[in-house]
């Protein structure tokens, strides 16, 4: 039996191998702080799940049209307006079964042999995956310990040529927990003018999860971009919803078409009863973020303040989002040593910094969104496995 070639070209998120492992070493009786899923300690706003229950009572068990429910696209364009006084008619949004289709459709569209698209490193890994499955060329813009993973507009600009297609931009940034402020963002919009045959994708699903008094820099503060911008965004981080797989895209008018048919063609429709619990998040008090985002603070202090003490571990710390990407590289190990010997000796389950891409040999990537108590006792267990 033969299968095409691009099927082969797919990567993977590591994160399903070790979460794989940490499952089976729990059924041996280990027990495994699990310190390495995209996702944190919370739960889903209670309202949220009482409209979703609501809606399944009231009978919305069927098909919905594949851009969404007209309602959740409204509730979608208001929390944009409110947000960051930016008008999107509900027409551009598509709601979506996760973030990762709105990254599948948009390398799909503009991704094929003989061009080329540019993408974080380190950076989430189904960017690149779905580059390789199109054949086009990976270009990555590189985010470096020593410059605290900011980003280089000049370098990003400069790789910017006749073939490149997509320029796709993740801010706050997994894995690192970095943030571009809106003066980094409004150079690179400036910059990315130049280039009106260049389509760009702003994958913001951490934008609301800034760890600092700073207002978050959307794309969706440059219209003159509208014509080429895709925007993706969602209820997953925001409103501890990930295993609901629920997301929005927003597109511009010219691919309205193209984008419809795509979700005809590979998923259908999202969810029915799950979009009215969509509408109730966004409609509703902000209060559950808010206090989640104290949590992480604290969380994240704790993580952070831990870390220090541990010999050979060196980090920037994270302004945002679920994680720390702390270098190892002085303990003797580089990240997958550090992150099995942590798994199999400490009972600490991280990622390695290669699951993000190859320049971060020496890097693990460290979830600070758990309990305070697993936090405490994953840190112990570490500096004990060091010492």
């Amino acid at each position: 039996m033969k299968i095409a070639k691009n099927v082969n070209n797919l990567g993977t998120e590591l994160v399903y191998d070790i979460f794989s492992k940490t499952k089976k070493l729990e059924s041996q009786g280990k027990k495994i702080i699990d310190l390495s899923l995209g996702q944190s300690a919370e739960s889903p706003p209670e309202h949220v799940i009482e409209a979703t229950i609501k809606a399944l009572r009231d009978g919305n068990n069927g098909y919905t049209v594949p851009n969404g429910i007209l309602e959740c696209r409204e509730a979608v364009s208001r929390k944009i307006q409110k947000l960051y006084n930016a008008k999107v008619s509900p027409d551009r949004i598509f709601i979506m079964p996760g973030g990762k289709p709105t990254m599948h459709y948009a390398i799909s569209f503009f991704g094929e042999p003989g061009t080329e698209i540019i993408y974080p490193d380190p950076g989430f890994p189904i960017y690149e995956s779905m580059i390789n499955y199109t054949g086009a060329k990976p270009v990555p813009y590189n985010l470096t310990d020593a410059n605290n993973f900011n980003i280089n507009v000049e370098k990003i600009l400069s790789s910017v040529n006749d073939k490149t297609r997509l320029f796709i931009i993740n801010n706050p940034h997994n894995p690192t927990g970095s943030f571009a402020e809106k003066s980094v963002i409004d150079k690179l919009a400036a910059g990315l003018s130049k280039f009106p045959n260049l389509a760009i994708l702003s994958d913001e699903i951490y934008g609301r999860l800034i760890f600092e008094k700073k207002d978050f820099p959307t794309f969706l503060n440059y219209p003159d971009l509208y014509d080429r911008l895709i925007v993706l965004d969602g209820w997953s981080k925001t409103y501890a919803m990930t295993g609901w797989r629920l997301g929005w895209g927003i597109w511009p008018e010219k691919l309205l078409n193209k984008m419809f048919k795509f979700c005809v063609n590979n998923h259908s429709c999202v969810n029915a009863a799950i979009q009215y619990g969509a509408i109730a998040a966004l409609d509703g008090p902000d209060d559950s973020i808010n206090n989640m985002v104290d949590k992480f603070i604290k969380r994240k202090n704790l993580m952070c303040d831990g870390l220090k003490k541990i010999s050979g571990i060196k980090f920037t710390e994270a302004r945002s989002g679920f994680f720390i990407f702390p270098n190892v590289k002085d303990t003797g190990m580089n990240g997958d040593q550090f992150a099995e010997k942590c798994l199999n000796e400490a009972g600490v389950a991280l990622i390695q910094g290669t699951a993000f891409g190859k320049f971060s040999l020496d890097n693990v990537r460290i979830n600070f969104t758990t309990s305070e108590e697993n936090i405490t006792q994953a840190l112990d267990n570490i500096k004990k496995m060091l010492s």
